[in-house]
């Protein structure tokens, strides 16, 4: 083979076609992609602080908390079920354009959400922010592999695992603040206008790698940008007068002459009225104009797979997901949902196998990958378990508030990203399996004596952060390894429908994860209730609150140990790993 000359990307983006770029744009535009899955991580995190006042905000009453499980689940829905569509997507056409879609998204979701005012468009909203949001994480993971080789990924894995991890110490800190000055909707505002900020960053940096790879023609570029004038001229005249339709300005609505487009055919929805029909109608002319451009592509990526993985996935996070913990695993809607999840999985695999170009290509993950996303898998179980149950060990003391609670589990998430960090860069000398293997025995260890722990070991400080910090660093050292080894063991093609595999088996994790630990331990809890001598007891009670909590622990250390155990089998050498990865990238 010969070496001399310039190689052009098959994708456009100014990478090799083994798929690694020359080093010049790779780190700002890794940073600007990593503040990007930054953002998105910490708006999952700050719902939690202002669900109450979103409640309010569409007239849902505090004493009806599960009306309001669509503003969580919906997230989670548009998060996990479009992932590999996303993740194929980001295969087929440069990486930078699928994360400049998937900002454009989350912006819209944002604007969305900050201007609801009923419960079916905050929950689109959320939708939206859900797909955009989900999406940045497997397209900066296929970024990492295209400029990084194989023997040099550990670090920025690390530091896209740990930007992730990051939002959620940021996010409850950016929360609060906003909420101290303001209203719940400047925080999703606050959102569309950094999302604004990083479109335009990465689109200049991607463009510019774009430009030195594949410069085009004239011609071809007068006749895209008559169309993409078209296009942007129809989305700004949608959006314009969608965000103006849900605004509905007191000033315009109560005029007598203006105020008649406001007037809603039905009911009082701020969507089915003259404007916002025409809003509408932008957007769908707006899809018509851009059909040739989208739809060919589309056809490519096997919508029937992607309809059917999505409707897999989607059943079980609202089966999940939207149940009462306290009164069962499963959620209002799960028996009929499980049953449809499970034909869609039957339908999923018979067509795999019958398809020409599937969405998930055949070959892309072999048998060490399936032990990764196994270990993944594992790792949300084990992680979820410390992010709900510390929280509410601490407010079981009379010592803790709210804040004081978040408090006490900041201490574990500021652990997670330095472990990603130094995770990552272990890799450079050490194997994956070693590096994940070695952090998830340390952080099962760690949960097994949190399963110990009594309403008074909070109050002493010292090894209660010991233990978290432990717990902390353990699971964040296992996240790049996880990531390098589904990607050594995937080609290069495929690489982003392999990451995206990983956050799918991870958010599945913590879905799933939740629901079975918080019931078992809610068992165990009114077991113990059931054998007071005396019911009214609060002290009483209160120990059998804890009997819950050191289930839940023990339940996330016995994840967090066999996950450990399987990610030895991802290899202990380092060298063995890099040979594996350059045989499967050639």
């Amino acid at each position: 083979m010969s070496s001399s000359g310039p190689t052009v990307s098959t994708r456009g983006d100014g990478t090799d076609p083994a798929g690694r770029s020359d080093g010049r744009d790779r780190m700002p535009l890794l940073a600007a992609a990593s503040v990007a899955v930054a953002l998105a991580a910490a708006d999952t995190y700050i719902v939690v602080l202002a669900l109450t006042d979103m409640m309010a905000g569409v007239g849902i009453g505090i004493d009806s908390l599960q009306e309001a499980t669509p503003i969580i689940s919906g997230f989670l829905l548009g998060y996990i079920a479009v992932l590999p569509l996303i993740g194929r997507l980001a295969d087929v056409i440069e990486r930078h354009r699928v994360l400049l879609g998937c900002l454009v998204v989350f912006v819209i979701g944002s604007a969305i959400t900050a201007l609801a005012v009923e419960m079916p468009v905050l929950v689109t909203g959320r939708v939206l922010q859900g797909i955009g949001g989900g999406g940045l994480v497997p397209a900066t993971l296929a970024l990492v592999a295209d400029r990084w080789p194989p023997e040099r990924r550990g670090t920025p894995l690390g530091v896209v695992g740990a930007v992730q991890e990051l939002g959620s110490v940021l996010g409850p800190v950016i929360g609060a603040v906003i909420l101290a000055v303001s209203g719940w909707r400047a925080i999703f505002w606050a959102n569309v206008a950094a999302g604004l900020v990083l479109y335009v960053v990465i689109r200049a940096l991607g463009n510019r790698a774009v430009a030195a790879a594949t410069p085009g023609t004239p011609t071809a570029r007068s006749r895209s940008r008559s169309v993409t004038a078209i296009a942007w001229v129809l989305a700004a005249a949608g959006l314009a007068v969608g965000g103006l339709a849900l605004a509905a300005p007191q000033r315009l609505v109560t005029d007598v002459t203006l105020g008649e487009p406001f007037v809603p055919f039905v009911g009082d929805s701020r969507v089915l009225t003259p404007i916002g029909v025409t809003a509408l109608a932008a957007l769908a002319l707006l899809a018509v104009t851009t059909a040739p451009r989208w739809w060919a592509l589309l056809r490519r990526l096997d919508l029937v797979g992607a309809v059917l993985i999505a409707v897999v996935l989607g059943a079980l996070v609202l089966t999940f997901a939207s149940s009462d913990p306290e009164k069962e695993v499963v959620g209002p809607l799960g028996y009929a949902l499980l049953p449809l999840g499970l034909v869609a999985l039957v339908a999923a695999v018979w067509w795999h196998a019958r398809a020409a170009d599937p969405l998930i290509p055949r070959g892309v993950v072999h048998a060490r990958g399936i032990r990764a996303l196994a270990v993944s898998l594992l790792v949300g179980a084990s992680l979820v378990a410390v992010i709900v149950d510390v929280p509410l060990l601490a407010r079981l003391t009379d010592g803790y508030d709210e804040t004081g609670a978040a408090l006490v589990l900041v201490r574990f998430l500021v652990a997670v990203p330095v472990g990603a960090v130094v995770g990552g860069w272990s890799l450079r000398r050490l194997g994956d399996g070693l590096v994940a293997g070695g952090g998830l025995l340390l952080a099962g260890a760690g949960m097994v004596a949190m399963s110990r722990w009594e309403l008074t070991s909070l109050a002493d400080a010292g090894p209660t952060t010991v233990v978290l910090v432990a717990v902390g660093l353990g699971v964040g050292l296992a996240l790049a390894p996880v990531n390098n080894a589904v990607l050594a063991d995937s080609p290069s093609h495929a690489h982003g429908v392999a990451s995206s595999l990983v956050v799918v088996a991870r958010m599945v994790g913590m879905v799933v994860g939740l629901a079975l630990l918080t019931s078992i331990g809610l068992n165990r809890y009114f077991d113990a209730v059931r054998r007071l001598p005396n019911p009214l007891d609060t002290a009483a009670l209160l120990g059998a609150g804890v009997v819950q909590v050191q289930t839940v622990f023990l339940g996330g250390a016995v994840a967090a140990l066999i996950g450990g155990l399987v990610a030895f089998t991802l290899g202990t050498r380092r060298t063995a790993e890099v040979s594996t990865s350059v045989v499967a990238t050639l």
